[in-house]
């Protein structure tokens, strides 16, 4: 009897650390990233993904990101066939990552009104990882935070080769806007 007490006190123990532990973390898995490549006077070039996960640890500042690249959708079909066969490779580069930590990130201070922090850490896309420094605007929704925000890349610092053919066709550096509603 005492075994079988022994065992239920340590689930208990165990749902409880790992409740309060989740509690710190906000999370999403229908959050959106959206990327503009177009230039003036050509087709325009842009795509939408509104299935990006992310987390963000709210006591530490610590935050991820994850998007699969085959779910971004493309006004035109053939385009987004070549964006995942030619461009971006997406049979050998499924996903897309940025994890890093919000700098002097406190819950606390969060409002309603959108508040502007630097996000510092590492964004992966086709294979390839670069340092990168964002700003992310976070501000206070009914059940967690909105973090909002937009950054540029350049194609070939994550080696994502643009033939000739098109290259005047596709801007030189990439707009990516995302937008996440994270909640416990």
């Amino acid at each position: 009897m005492k075994k079988k007490f022994t065992n239920f006190l340590l689930l208990v123990l165990l749902i409880a650390v790992n409740t309060d532990g989740f509690a710190q973390k906000l999370i999403t898995k229908t959050g959106s990233i959206k990327f503009q490549a177009s230039t003036p006077s050509n087709e325009e070039v842009a795509a939408e993904n509104k299935s990006v996960s992310a987390v963000l640890e709210q006591s530490t500042g610590d935050f991820a990101a994850l998007v699969l690249i085959k779910g971004f959708r493309f006004k035109v079909a053939l385009m987004e066939e070549h964006f995942n066969e030619n461009y971006m490779e997406s049979e050998k580069f499924s996903k897309a990552t940025l994890k890093g930590k919000i700098e002097n990130f406190n819950i606390a201070e969060v409002t309603s009104t959108a508040k502007n922090f630097t996000l510092k850490g590492d964004l992966t896309i086709h294979g390839k990882t670069k340092p990168v420094t964002i700003i992310i605007k976070v501000s206070k929704a009914a059940s967690g935070v909105n973090a909002i925000g937009s950054f540029e890349v350049k194609p070939e610092d994550f080696e994502i080769e643009i033939p000739n053919l098109v290259r005047k066709k596709i801007a030189d550096k990439i707009k990516i806007t995302y937008n996440f509603l994270l909640v416990k």
